[in-house]
Order: C-alpha cells, then sequence, then structure tokens
C-alpha cells in the first residue's frame, strides 16, 4: 500500500472506530457512473461535513490493493447489486491537496511548483509497483500502460481539490499550472477514456469557472446549492440525528434548534455531521462552528458596507430572508463584482442556507446565527456598531422595567433603515421587534409564533443554559393597548411554552398606535 497510489483501508478502518453513521448509499450513485459519460463527479460542500469521510471510503471500498469486506459488509452499499462487481477491483490514485500545499510551503517551494510534485510523488509509488511500465515515461502514459496491462483502470480520489483556489486566490499562474494538470487527467482523449474508470473530486467550491465556462468542464457538480442525488450525502439527515439522539441519550428537539437549517427538496432536513456529532461525545449542545480564515475576510466587505450587505448582514442575523442571484458567482474566493457574489461564497462555506425555489439565503441555525453575530460585532461598521449598542441598552431597559424607555427605543428603531417601507400592520411591528432585539442571539433562543396554554405567542426568548437572564414572552398589538397585549399574555397562559424552565419570565407587551403614530409598552415579571 501506498500513501498516494493504492491507500488501501486503514483511513476508513479507523473512522469506523469513531461512531460512524451509514453513508455508504453514496458508493452505489458513483458505481453507477464508472466507465460512462458521467463518471467524473465534484461534490463541494462546506468544512466539518464530512468530506474527508467520504474520499477515506471511497479508498477502502475501489482499493484493489486490500480486502475490505469485513468492513461494508454490514453497511447500505453491501445491500446493492453491484457491491461485489467494484469492491477492491480498481487502482486508486488519493490525493489530500492540502497535505501537498503544506509540505511544499514547509520547504518554501514555489506555489507554481506544485503540480509537479504531486506528479513526482505518484510517479516513484507506481514506479516502486510497477517498475517495468514506469521507466522514466510521463506519469500520464504510464497510468494508461498500467491500466491496461493490468485489465484494471484507476479511480481518482481528490480531496480539497479547490485547496489551490482558496489558499492561492491571488497566484493566477498557480492556479494556472494546477487546473492544466487536472485537464491533463480528465479532459483529455488520449488519457481520459483509456485510464479513468471514475472521479471524485470534493472541496468546499465548485469547478472554478474560467470565463463563461468551467476550468473542468466534463465534471458533473453537485454543489450545497444543487446537490442533487447526493442531497442525503451533504450531512445527517433528520432520521440520522434521530437515531444518534436516541443513542446518546440527547434531546432532539435541542438538536434541532443547534444545527438543522440546511433544507434540499431530495432529502428533506440536513445537519452539520462535525456539530452532531461533537455535541453527542460531549454531552452539550454549544456552537462547534469552525471559523474560517475565508470568512473572517469577509469583514471588509461588511465594513464598506459593499452594496449595502451590512444591513443585510442585520436581516439575516434577525431572522430575514435575502433574495440572492447566485448564478454570477465565480467560484473563488477573489473576484467579487457584486454583494450576491459575496453573499454566495457563505452559502458554499455554510454560513448561509439557500432555499432554491425561493431564490433566498438565511442563517441556517442558532450555532451559526451565534457565530455570525461574534464575526460581525469585530466590525467596525458605524451603523451596525449603533445598532447593537441601542439594541443592548434595550435589553437593559426591558430587564430593568423601564417600559417608557423600551417603547421610545421601538420608536427610534423604526424611524431607522431597518423599518420595513409600509408600516401598516402587526407584522410590521414584530419586523422591527427583530432588529430591537438583536443583541439577544447571544444569550437568548428566538421561537416565533410558538404554540403555547390557549393560544399562540409572537415571540418568545429563551436564555441559553447558564445565563442568569429572565425569559421573555413578547406580545405585540396593533391599534389596541399594550396592556391588552399583557393580559392576552396572562389569559392564554402564554408561560406554558416554557414549561420545565425554572427562572424568572418577563412579560412583555407593545402597541403600536396608527393615528398617534406611537409605540407603548407594558413589562411585567412572574418570578420563577
Amino acid at each position: 500500500m501506498g500513501r498516494y497510489l493504492n491507500p488501501g483501508n486503514r483511513g476508513f478502518e479507523r473512522i469506523l472506530k469513531g461512531g460512524y453513521v451509514d453513508k455508504t448509499g453514496m458508493i452505489d450513485l458513483i458505481n453507477k457512473t464508472i466507465d460512462t459519460a458521467d463518471n467524473l463527479i465534484c461534490i463541494s460542500r462546506p468544512r466539518r461535513f464530512g468530506k474527508s469521510f467520504a474520499a477515506q471510503m471511497l479508498c477502502a471500498y475501489y482499493d484493489d490493493s486490500c480486502d475490505s469486506h469485513s468492513l461494508f459488509d454490514d453497511k447500505e452499499i453491501a445491500g446493492q447489486r453491484d457491491y461485489e462487481t467494484y469492491l477492491n477491483k480498481f487502482h486508486v490514485i488519493y490525493l489530500d491537496i492540502t497535505g501537498f500545499i503544506s509540505s511544499l510551503k514547509r520547504r518554501g517551494g514555489r506555489m507554481d511548483d506544485l503540480p509537479e510534485n504531486i506528479v513526482r510523488a505518484v510517479a516513484e509509488e507506481a514506479a516502486l509497483r510497477y517498475p517495468g511500465l514506469v521507466n522514466g515515461k510521463n506519469l500520464s502514459g504510464s497510468l494508461v500502460e498500467i491500466a491496461e496491462a493490468t485489465g484494471r483502470k484507476f479511480i481518482f480520489i481528490i480531496d480539497e481539490w479547490d485547496a489551490v483556489l482558496r489558499e492561492e486566490k491571488n497566484n493566477i499562474r498557480a492556479q494556472e499550472a494546477y487546473l492544466n494538470l487536472l485537464r491533463e487527467w480528465f479532459k483529455n482523449g488520449n488519457f481520459t477514456p483509456y485510464a479513468v474508470a471514475a472521479a471524485y473530486m470534493t472541496g468546499i467550491l465548485p469547478v472554478k469557472k474560467d470565463g463563461s465556462q468551467s476550468a473542468i468542464s466534463d465534471f458533473r457538480e453537485y454543489s450545497v446549492l444543487y446537490p442533487g442525488g447526493y442531497a442525503a450525502y451533504t450531512g445527517f439527515t433528520e432520521t440520522e440525528v434521530r437515531d444518534l439522539c436516541r443513542s446518546y441519550a440527547m434531546d432532539f428537539t435541542e438538536a434541532r434548534e443547534w444545527y438543522d437549517g440546511y433544507y434540499f427538496e431530495e432529502a428533506g432536513s440536513i445537519y452539520n455531521p462535525y456539530s452532531v456529532m461533537s455535541a453527542m461525545k460531549n454531552k452539550k449542545f454549544r456552537s462547534y462552528w469552525q471559523k474560517t480564515s475565508a470568512a473572517e475576510a469577509l469583514l471588509t466587505y461588511i465594513d464598506m458596507d459593499y452594496e449595502g450587505l451590512q444591513e443585510d448582514m442585520v436581516r439575516l442575523i434577525s431572522g430575514e430572508r435575502i433574495e440572492v442571484e447566485i448564478d454570477g458567482f465565480e467560484n473563488d474566493f477573489a473576484t467579487f463584482r457584486t454583494k450576491d457574489d459575496v453573499l454566495t461564497l457563505l452559502v458554499h462555506l455554510g454560513y448561509l442556507a439557500y432555499d432554491e425555489g425561493e431564490g433566498t439565503v438565511r442563517i441556517p441555525n442558532e450555532e451559526v446565527r451565534l457565530e455570525f453575530h461574534k464575526i460581525l460585532k469585530k466590525g467596525e461598521g458605524e451603523k451596525l456598531a449603533a445598532l447593537i449598542r441601542n439594541s443592548r441598552k434595550l435589553l437593559e431597559d426591558t430587564i430593568a422595567g423601564k417600559e417608557e424607555r423600551v417603547a421610545k427605543a421601538i420608536e427610534a428603531l423604526r424611524d431607522s433603515e431597518y423599518a420595513p417601507g409600509y408600516y401598516n400592520d402587526e407584522q410590521a411591528l414584530r419586523y422591527v421587534i427583530r432588529f430591537a432585539y438583536i443583541v439577544c442571539a447571544d444569550q437568548y433562543l428566538k421561537i416565533e409564533e410558538i404554540p403555547s396554554g390557549h393560544g399562540i405567542a409572537d415571540v418568545v426568548y429563551i436564555p441559553k443554559k447558564r445565563s442568569p437572564l429572565p425569559a421573555m414572552i413578547v406580545e405585540l398589538k396593533w391599534n389596541r393597548t399594550a396592556e391588552g397585549a399583557l393580559s392576552q399574555i396572562r389569559d392564554r397562559n402564554y408561560p406554558a411554552a416554557l414549561k420545565g424552565y425554572g427562572g424568572d419570565i418577563l412579560l412583555v407587551g407593545v402597541n403600536y398606535n396608527d393615528k398617534t403614530k406611537k409605540h407603548s409598552c407594558r413589562i411585567e415579571r412572574m418570578k420563577g
């Protein structure tokens, strides 16, 4: 077994010992593409969504230098018709591009030389295993001869395929050299049909666009925007998370609040595997989101208020959806012509979820909302800083029961750019309330229209564990009275929504009078 040529099954064997959720059904999808016109596949998804696990699984299944029956015989793939047909029947070339980049940087090498380093590493291992078939020839020619002599083609598995584009975003020469290597292997009539049974590339970004055409146009792309038949393998499905919660004795409702939010028509709700498994093993729900340098770099655009992006970020944190045009994105980390390009990149990074039917993006769940809030608080945008500062003061006044100050603060926000253009009903008031209490994202879970008692509470803020703050139930009225809103909370027993919560509860009634153009507020504290 080698590192790059036929790496064996030890990587997947190690994964199976750590609480594996069976995703081997994906192998059957790839099996159906072998030696067809659809055999080049690029699957992109955010960090920590199981990309490397899938790559190790494919290595173990296809590699002809090992016997992997013991790893797969009890898995979903074993029930498929082609299970034995392709199990351990191919030469495998496995490349983790981030590893090559790290090695090159450690030695002080030029990134332009990355393709030659990759070719040299594979050629050296090929020469050791098939000495009579390499003999100093170019690697592509040698691989064709190996395939013809052994009667077995190669399965290419490339992990973090887009690492060069991410880490060398301004190094055009390095990018072109790397893309030319991929073209040599996968867009070459003298090589691809003779040596490549299938190729599986995975990374954060889809195939880079070159002008109006993809740089490697023959690849079938399955991204987080359009995952197609691979949707169920983008992350954990809801059924899988329910099963994990039962196995680890964890609360599924809380798991869904923290980690649900990515949705695909073909698979339903999808969860971040890394975060879910971290919560299960640590017996604690919290944010396990891994911030990235790419996301931090986006602060530059936010601070500049790029095409009003800062205001959109605030709207997203408050729970709004934003329309986005995704087709103009160049699939790289350097080319941002519009605000839509930045929003689309955030989808690929996992910071936003995309709704294809609506053409909108939103923050998917509490975990990402919390991290988004932390990132944005580091920004220097004047409008954002003012909004957060005013929201923090509003929360303090609400907890202190200062009703007039709360009403005036909501009134001030009504006159800001965050208010809807048409302030004419209770929904418009709720829209303003979302921004008014935006600072609550730090220490509260916010739930809107939650069934409780004998009705539906408008907005409920539930303190996160270990937070000393009281819970809040906010009821909104239009052309009524704040006292009437407070009475409705009591009469319909909305505090029942917080059954099991032992702390104080603030009952907050807010009314807007369309004639006087004034807000009023009543606050009452229920002792826990």
